[in-house]
């Protein structure tokens, strides 16, 4: 009897929460602010010499004096780089003091309902099929195309939103690259919940829904997505398999045909930030690639959306040269993040990528740029490092709203100013 009574509660707790084989007990985050290119150094040797996950900025090489270092470390080494960064004398809080702790935390949101939900994280059983629901349900505005499968052959389902016309142009928006950023792709479907919902009340909604259709990619990285899910919550690759490694996938970001691999380049298959064995080697690169090349002419828009840090950026980042039309997407994106602060007050940085944050290659903002869709942006949502890739669903509510103002600013003033 005992032992029932055990068993159902781990099957209640299982249904709020996912279980995973990795517990990050103990585990911290650490954030380091190096004064000069000595502690920068000491970081280099610390890095080198124990495994740790960089969260802000994303490697060891990004880092230079005075900027804002976020990493995780496992918690047995946890003491150690405690007592090496007292003794280097480097400035350093602890952001987190036990990751598993706030990872339980997450599920937070005052929600209790079973299936799909926009105030919670959804898995992508649940995304899936709210992506055949919600077009079912909207037939007038919303419909499902598959675009291709991930590695592991799971389906990439794209909505497209919008009241039906003749040629209209199009902007496209995907989220869930990066697999632990989960408030990306509650963003996306929070967007197709508002535009199907405020389609005709809402004189902005409706008129970009009038005059524009939305591509809206839930999920890029599903089989990452799920792997959050179920193994490893901290994972951010793809989830495809490397010759000659044992270690799996690739950064899906650093994998698109703009200066890939041509600065930082990481060739090592075991490294976060992988940029593949050729450009859109990943299958699921390829499938948002081709997708795009093949609507070139109706898309003039490309947002894509990640956390965290609160940006909004755009190219380049694999070069430190400006684009040539950087005065126009430096004063949308100064307008698009006023109009993102003017909710709740939440700050956002703009700038183009390689100068804002650092030099990074092969994105997707800069191949979209670079493939004629002028309007190209990057966004990092919430928050700015308290609870990084760990943000509380109690906080996808007013992310989602505020994003909303930013996409909705960037949306009119492309319909325009249409090329």
């Amino acid at each position: 009897k005992k032992m029932w009574a055990v068993l159902v509660l781990v099957g209640a707790a299982a249904a709020s929460a996912p279980l995973h084989s990795h517990h990050f007990d103990g585990e911290k985050v650490f954030r380091v602010t190096p004064h000069n290119e000595e502690q920068v150094e000491f970081l280099n040797t610390l890095a080198s010499n124990m495994e740790i996950d960089f969260w802000n900025p994303e490697t060891i090489t990004q880092v230079k004096p005075e900027m804002r270092v976020d990493f995780r470390v496992e918690a047995d080494k946890s003491f150690d780089v405690e007592s090496l960064l007292e003794q280097s004398g480097v400035e350093y809080e602890i952001l987190i003091d036990n990751l598993q702790t706030v990872l339980d935390a997450q599920f937070d949101s005052k929600v209790r309902a079973t299936g799909h939900n926009y105030e919670k994280y959804n898995n992508w059983e649940t995304i899936a099929a709210w992506t055949a629901d919600i077009a079912a349900q909207n037939a007038n505005l919303v419909s499902r195309t598959q675009i291709g499968t991930t590695f592991q052959g799971r389906p990439m389902y794209l909505l497209k939103v919008g009241k039906s016309g003749s040629n209209k142009k199009a902007i496209f928006m995907d989220c869930g690259f990066h697999a632990r950023e989960w408030i990306s792709p509650a963003f996306c479907q929070w967007f197709v919940k508002e535009a199907v919902s405020t389609y005709g009340s809402d004189t902005l909604m409706t008129r970009l829904l009038n005059n524009l259709d939305f591509y809206i990619l839930p999920v890029l990285n599903i089989d990452g997505y799920v792997y959050t899910w179920t193994n490893y919550r901290m994972w951010r690759k793809t989830r495809s398999t490397n010759s000659g490694s044992s270690c799996i996938g690739t950064d899906p970001n650093r994998n698109f045909n703009a200066g890939w691999c041509s600065v930082d380049p990481s060739t090592n298959p075991c490294d976060d930030t992988y940029c593949g064995s050729a450009p859109e080697s990943e299958k699921e690169t390829k499938a948002l690639a081709d997708f795009i090349r093949k609507n070139l002419s109706t898309i003039k828009a490309y947002l894509t959306i990640h956390s965290y840090s609160q940006m909004l950026l755009f190219p380049y980042s694999y070069t430190y040269s400006l684009p040539e039309d950087y005065a126009e997407l430096n004063t949308i994106s100064k307008t698009a993040v006023q109009e993102l602060a003017s909710l709740y007050g939440t700050k956002y940085t703009s700038g183009a990528g390689a100068s804002t944050i650092y030099l990074a290659a092969g994105g997707s903002d800069d191949w979209a740029y670079d493939q004629g869709i002028k309007y190209s942006f990057t966004f990092e949502l919430r928050d700015k490092g308290r609870y990084g890739f760990a943000l509380p669903e109690s906080q996808i509510k007013p992310t989602s709203e505020e994003t909303l103002n930013a996409v909705k600013y960037i949306a009119n003033y492309v319909l325009d100013h249409l090329y």
